[in-house]
């Protein structure tokens, strides 16, 4: 096989050079302009019987198979080299290629993320401004509504006072009926609020009833005294052989032997676990006790281990009830955390602790409302039973107003009022105001 080459000024001329040198049939292999100069590659017709192997001389007697396969092309390395500047040629222009088809696509990328980034603080400025929007026009709305119902502002001054959360007090302001005085509104305010305050009737639920009570919540909120408490109340009611008493509390130094030494008073045996499998043999092997009080270790509420917890309480076989304890002491912002951290699954209901520590109480009743929280006892000191109640809803409402008269450096003036109010038009929307009930 020969390969020829052809140059001349232009194409049509290179190209006559071939036909009159090779003939009309003769096959272009290449065509390129090299400095000025039109270039072309070429083969006569009779050498394309070179591109294929020569097949050896079959004896006549020999029949030719059915099926014989084609022979296989064989390239010759002149037409390789020959061919090679143009495949890499095109190997060239197909990476290139790539390459901007991938640059485009990371230019596209970053554009989108910029335009989502500069959407995301456009967004943010919105909703910015439509918070100070409806803040001004409450701001506005209450200071208008002030003037001409001064009572319903003198109602929501005390409530704020007693520690309930402003948007708990201008819903109740706002539904309170048109016209009442001061004193007419507050009856009607504390009527709402102990209407919507869930209490147990008497100890009959837990003392008669029985069942196995595990009492949770954060860190020093008093769950080991109020668990003595009513183990007492239990010795008391059915005697020491039908209580038992379970601490899971291996962590705070002594914790255990607090409660062991409560359960030597009684002359109640105390067991320790340390996790599920250990609770479960334990509920097992009192099964036959009529009561079953769990003292937790505590723990904040932003602590992941909470969730362990209520996992292993809630994964024993046995129905375990969960009792959260809230220190009056805490605000309702704190305590709010800890409901949800602690909710797990459902809790049973609460028992309020340090009340004879607490300056108010209206936060701890607020969220008890808003979050439907059966108010079990009322713990008021550290005298193991005594200081343990059956909470009284109605006692607790008036004791929330009264208790606010020592809080008389922090109770908001007149005209700071709007301000509070105007903070608290986004908390209208919480779904647990629609739930509290006004008849």
């Amino acid at each position: 096989m020969n390969v020829r080459k052809f140059t001349a000024t232009t194409s049509r001329e290179a190209l006559r050079k071939v036909r009159d040198a090779l003939g009309a049939d003769a096959v272009i292999l290449s065509n390129r302009s090299i400095d000025g100069t039109i270039e072309i590659l070429a083969l006569a017709p009779e050498d394309m019987s070179a591109l294929a192997e020569p097949v050896a001389d079959m004896p006549a007697v020999a029949p030719a198979p059915a099926l014989a396969p084609a022979p296989t092309p064989m390239i010759s390395q002149s037409t390789l080299a020959a061919l090679a500047p143009r495949h890499l040629a095109e190997n060239n222009q197909a990476a290139r290629l790539a390459e901007s088809l991938s640059a485009a696509r990371e230019m596209n990328a970053a554009a989108e993320q910029s335009a989502a980034s500069e959407l995301g603080k456009v967004m943010t400025e919105i909703r910015a401004m439509r918070g100070m929007l409806e803040s001004q026009l409450a701001e506005i709305a209450f200071s208008s509504q002030q003037k001409r119902e001064p009572a319903k502002s003198a109602v929501m001054r005390e409530m704020l006072s007693a520690g309930f959360s402003a948007s708990l007090a201008r819903f109740l302001t706002e539904k309170m009926p048109a016209g009442a005085t001061v004193a007419a509104g507050m009856h009607w305010v504390r009527s709402i609020l102990a209407r919507n305050l869930a209490s147990i009737d008497n100890e009959n639920d837990i003392l008669d009833q029985g069942g196995v009570y595990a009492l949770v919540g954060p860190t020093g909120v008093g769950k080991t005294t109020t668990t003595a408490k009513l183990a007492a109340r239990c010795v008391m009611r059915h005697g020491a052989g039908k209580l038992a008493l379970i601490t899971t509390d291996g962590y705070r130094i002594g914790g255990y032997e607090q409660l062991r030494i409560y359960g030597k008073i009684l002359g109640v045996m105390v067991h320790s676990v340390k996790d599920e499998t250990d609770l479960k043999i334990a509920l097992d092997e009192l099964r036959n006790k009529h009561t079953v009080l769990i003292d937790t270790v505590g723990m904040s509420q932003r602590d992941q281990m909470v969730a362990e917890q209520v996992a292993m309480l809630s994964g024993t076989g046995s129905q375990v009830k969960r009792l959260l304890c809230m220190s009056a002491t805490s605000t309702g912002e704190t305590l709010s955390e800890v409901v949800r951290a602690y909710q797990g699954g459902g809790l049973s209901g609460c028992i309020m602790t340090k009340l004879d520590e607490a300056a108010t109480i209206g936060g701890v009743l607020d969220v008890a409302i808003r979050q439907k929280l059966k108010m079990y006892y009322v713990a008021n000191g550290q005298r193991v039973p005594e200081d343990l109640h059956v909470a009284n809803k109605d006692y607790l409402v008036d004791r929330a107003f009264k208790l606010k008269r020592e809080t008389a450096p922090f109770q908001f003036q007149d005209a700071e009022l709007p301000m509070v109010v105007a903070n608290a038009a986004r908390g209208m929307n919480d779904a647990s105001l629609r739930e509290v009930s006004l008849g």
